[in-house]
């Protein structure tokens, strides 16, 4: 008994004491397993901690928390909006010209307390995350307008904890730094509507064609429940996704009382009447577009363009851009059309270009702008872009130096069959003229070429290049081909240079923009018209008036064909092998300058001269663009005088050259009179008298000459000599 008694005790003892041992490692695994636990959550709440807070707004960001990329707008000549650059389609306005009506959608659909919570609307909350817990996390938000625009401004769309919990930070110091208006007014601002549309003044012209503060209930409500998700319930997208939340925020509004039922049944029954009061202005002037968007990157960079809210006064006359590019469009599609050729990219066939600048002479504002017949098939800008040989375009730059060293438009020019010495040996232009001595007028209606480079070699290479740049036409070459074109130019740089001519000699300096302001009236840029002396005002208006004879009885009189009636000055310009056709020219108020050709140089036509490829567009052109301007004569300055010349002499008209026959080069009796007006410098005139009409001068028959460039068969007929030839 004893013995078994002593047993039983040495066992339980023995129990007790492995009992012990094990309570003692379980509670040591069960302390070291809560140690770990605590660890992890104070490691898990530190990182989530450095987290949230590392990377938040500093005082100056969240000060900034208004400022938002706006749309910089371009407008034309009166001051109407044309076009817009952005990277947001945003235009800002302030609360108080936003509709109410909007206001209360807004707030019903997207945060019914908003005037309640101090940024976070814990009951919201709740319902958010019982809704994440039955249906997965992110498929709840819970976020309010003040979170909506802390994470609009300064956090990223990732559906995480941590970007929740910096969202509640940041809007928790939005709160208490500025008022429920403020943030009202950002958001309604800065939130997107879908179809490229940020804020309620941009969303409501792109979809409704009116301003914010014009909405109605149904439009409001309509943009309200867009904001969910504006990219797949955008009415652009789909019209029955859209009116299914319109619907959703009218019941909203309805249930926070700010409609009554019979004005959410009139509303829901509402048809959808889309209209984009943004967008459909931008069908014209694309080429205008880009060339004020590459000066405004180059002086103001590219996030001021884009995002600044910049307002831009351009030059552009929008009835004039439009016609414009219908006249360029035409004439290169009529003359494809005549050939047989389909002008398109893709087609198989090089699209035949065109390009025009048309602009004030007095300030050097561009009207209107024409890079190529089309800008989405090819963005080059050739009247800016594209250096050309002008042909006989250049031709007056010569005579206008002659005239500077003193020449007269009577001056006769001699020896036109003799060749000229070059390093490659004698040349002879080609020309259409006779070889005979013509006055500096005459050659210069004619188009000759022959006189051209003898007027060259007569003043001297340098003295003409020198008064090219004078005019703005830079890097021609030092030969005698120069008088003929051979220089390479744009058209915006001779448009501006002819210019000069109509401006009393003075060069205007292209403009396409006026005048640059923020978007709070801040002025940052104003232009000043600038312009160069290029001749003298004497010199301007001896030109002129020898181009006006080009244009009524020379190269250029196609024009008046098409209705042009205006008095008005220009020169054609055909290049080598018929592959560039110009015409420049000018009325006091505006200076227009064409050009046809191919990208690539090549024969446009066969005998595809200026005057039937280039002046008819420019006619074309013109008589739109001046049908409501006065009717102003070019006026001779004080210092010109007038006196009756005779054709054949050059010198003082008396009475027998008055009663003496005209002979055209066949040696036919002609109704023209051998006596006109001629203009000069006073001092400048002829003092003798003519001396070939005291006898019966009888007609000589002009030899064959080698062909030249304006083709005879392009002058007039009563002005056109006998041999059919070219002009360059």
């Amino acid at each position: 008994m004893a013995v078994a008694t002593l047993v039983l005790g040495r066992t339980a003892v023995l129990t007790a004491t492995a009992l012990a041992r094990a309570h003692r490692r379980a509670f040591i695994a069960t302390t070291t397993t809560l140690v770990l636990v605590l660890w992890s959550l104070l490691v898990l709440a530190a990182w989530l901690f450095a987290g949230v807070f590392n990377g938040l707004p500093d005082e100056n960001a969240l000060r900034g928390v208004g400022a938002m990329a706006q749309a910089t707008t371009i407008y034309d000549a009166y001051d109407r909006p044309a076009f817009t650059f952005f990277k947001e389609y945003r235009i800002e306005v302030p609360l108080s010209r936003m509709s109410p009506h909007l206001i209360d959608a807004i707030l019903a659909v997207e945060d019914q307390r908003f005037f309640e919570h101090g940024g976070v609307d814990v009951i919201r909350v709740a319902g958010a995350a019982w809704g994440n817990v039955r249906n997965g996390w992110g498929t709840q938000g819970g976020s309010t307008i003040t979170q909506q625009v802390a994470r609009q401004s300064f956090l990223s769309n990732e559906k995480t904890l941590r970007r929740k919990l910096k969202e509640i930070v940041v809007a928790s110091r939005l709160e208490s730094e500025f008022n429920k208006k403020q943030i009202l007014e950002w958001y309604l601002n800065k939130v997107y509507f879908g179809d490229g549309l940020y804020g309620v003044e941009a969303a409501s012209l792109g979809y409704f064609g009116k301003h914010a503060t014009e909405l109605d209930v149904a439009e409001a409500a309509l943009l309200a429940g867009l904001v969910k998700a504006p990219s797949s319930y955008a009415p652009t997208v789909s019209v029955d996704r859209a009116l299914a939340r319109r619907r959703v925020a009218l019941n909203a509004m309805r249930q926070a009382g700010t409609i009554d039922t019979a004005t959410f049944e009139s509303a829901d029954g509402r048809e959808l009447n889309l209209q984009d009061g943004l967008r459909t202005q931008e069908t014209y002037g694309e080429y205008f577009k880009e060339e004020v968007r590459k000066q405004l990157m180059e002086q103001f960079g590219a996030e001021r363009v884009y995002e600044g809210g910049l307002k831009v006064y351009t030059t552009m006359d929008p009835d004039l851009q439009r016609a414009a590019e219908a006249e360029v469009l035409r004439a290169v599609r009529g003359i494809e059309a005549r050939q047989g050729r389909v002008g398109r990219i893709g087609s198989g066939d090089e699209a035949l270009q065109g390009a025009l600048v048309a602009l004030d002479p007095s300030t050097g504002q561009v009207r209107a702008l024409v890079g190529g017949r089309s800008f989405d098939e090819s963005p080059f800008n050739r009247a800016t872009q594209s250096r050309r040989q002008a042909g006989s375009a250049f031709k007056p730059f010569v005579y206008a130096a002659a005239l500077e060293r003193g020449y007269t438009p009577a001056t006769l020019i001699n020896g036109l069959s003799a060749p000229i010495k070059t390093l490659e040996g004698d040349w002879l232009p080609d020309d259409h003229s006779s070889g005979g001595p013509m006055t500096m007028r005459t050659a210069l209606r004619l188009s000759s070429n022959s006189a051209a480079v003898g007027m060259l070699i007569d003043i001297g290479i340098p003295t003409a290049i020198h008064a090219a740049e004078r005019f703005g036409i830079e890097s021609v070459p030092g030969v005698p081909s120069l008088a003929l074109g051979s220089g390479e130019v744009t058209l915006m740089a001779m448009t501006a240079a002819y210019a000069a001519f109509a401006n009393a000699g003075m060069r205007p300096r292209p403009q396409l923009i006026r005048r640059v302001e923020t978007a709070d009236g801040e002025v940052l840029f104003s232009a000043q018209p600038r312009a160069e002396r290029a001749v003298s005002e004497n010199t301007a208006f001896l030109m002129t008036s020898m181009l006006t004879d080009v244009l009524n009885g020379g190269t250029g009189w196609q024009a008046r064909r098409f209705g042009f009636t205006r008095p008005a000055a220009g020169k054609t310009g055909t290049t080598n092998g018929y592959r560039d056709a110009w015409f420049i020219g000018y009325t006091p108020r505006l200076a227009t300058g064409v050009w046809i050709g191919y990208d690539y140089p090549r024969t446009i036509a066969a005998r595809g001269y200026a005057a039937t490829l280039a002046v008819p567009l420019w006619g074309r052109f013109m008589t739109i663009a001046t049908r409501n301007e006065k009717l102003t004569p070019f006026q001779p300055p004080r210092s010109v005088t007038s006196v009756a010349i005779c054709r054949i002499s050059g010198k003082r008209a008396t009475d027998a050259c008055r009663h003496d026959f005209a002979f055209d080069s066949a040696g036919n009796p002609s109704d023209r009179s051998n006596v006109y007006t001629e203009y000069f410098v006073r001092g400048t005139e002829p003092v003798e008298y003519c001396d070939a009409h005291s006898y019966i001068a009888w007609p000589t028959t002009a030899a064959a000459s080698p062909v030249s460039q304006e083709p005879a068969s392009q002058l007039p007929p009563s002005q056109a000599p006998t041999s059919q030839s070219q002009t360059r």
